[in-house]
């Protein structure tokens, strides 16, 4: 049987307007209907249940015992409708805004992000590249993902991954000198972003201590992602983390000529207001970028 067999909703709407107002008229006001429509869904409720819900009189009205049982459920019953339907609004319309350092914005979230809508699609996400630190209280964002030295002050830090690095380089500028054997093989070529400290990092752990990098100064974008457009036109070398180029490097866009990767202790963290580590859509996404990062075999450190 269809529930609205069962369950008059329309007379039962009446019968709490009614009998919340002790008025068939106010509650004929309150619903826009007439005194008679309000007086004939009543009449059919109390078919349907076989029992009167009210004692009529000329001037008032008033519930019987019946009516007393029924109305706490049904005032009940209509609140949780309400908070229903305004959950349900408030959900489908719901927008993530997330703040995120430029290259794992480009690299890394902007591809992933269809995996999270797939799975939250009552959740529109809006996503900002930017370099600088997020302030919750001007910017409007919801959470921000950021590579640095956390954790800081006053926000909820979450570890992503840590950071490291590695020289790559288009396959056809590698050709140009015969190919890359040996560490001092880069400093034959434009050395892209020369001034970073990765450089010295790296060359120092590949037993390179003074690469003199001023002599192979090519462009210096100041962003990782900028950096490897520059290396995949064959400008030069770059140093950048292996993991957000995967696919450059799995298509040979990129190669990546020693297994040596440095680090230097600094990292991606997921940041958000201590007061909203609750809310739900907060919630989703560090469940969701936790796990995805996870299923690529990036390391992640437990974090609050």
């Amino acid at each position: 049987m269809k529930l609205s067999k069962q369950f008059p909703l329309n007379a039962l709407r009446v019968f709490e307007a009614a009998a919340r107002h002790m008025s068939f008229t106010r509650a004929g006001e309150e619903l826009g209907m007439t005194q008679t429509a309000v007086s004939y869904q009543i009449k059919l409720l109390e078919e349907n249940i076989g029992e009167p819900l009210f004692l009529r009189s000329p001037r008032q009205i008033a519930l019987t015992q019946t009516g007393e049982r029924l109305l706490p459920k049904v005032s009940e019953g209509f609140g949780l409708l309400a908070e229903a339907v305004a959950n349900a609004r408030q959900s489908g319309n719901e927008v993530l805004e997330i703040h995120s350092a430029p290259t794992f914005a480009s690299q890394w979230l902007a591809r992933h992000l269809g995996s999270f809508q797939l799975q939250h699609p009552q959740i529109a996400v809006r996503l900002v590249r930017g370099g600088k630190m997020t302030d919750f209280a001007r910017d409007g964002a919801d959470i921000s993902i950021r590579w640095g030295s956390g954790p800081w002050p006053g926000v909820t830090c979450v570890p992503l991954l840590p950071v490291d690095f590695s020289p790559m380089l288009s396959p056809q500028l590698a050709e140009s000198i015969g190919g890359i054997r040996h560490p001092a093989d880069l400093l034959r070529l434009p050395i892209i972003g020369s001034s970073d400290p990765w450089w010295k990092i790296w060359f120092a752990e590949a037993g390179i201590d003074d690469p003199d990098l001023e002599t192979h100064r090519v462009n210096d974008f100041g962003e990782q992602d900028l950096d490897a457009s520059a290396a995949l036109s064959g400008q030069g070398v770059a140093i950048l983390t292996p993991l957000l180029y995967r696919d450059e490097l799995a298509s040979g866009r990129l190669i990546q000529p020693f297994t040596l990767r440095a680090r230097d202790g600094k990292g991606q963290w997921l940041i958000y207001p201590e007061n909203r580590r609750n809310v739900p859509k907060i919630r989703a996404f560090r469940q969701w970028i936790l796990k995805e990062l996870e299923s690529e075999g990036a390391r992640i450190e437990d974090g609050g």
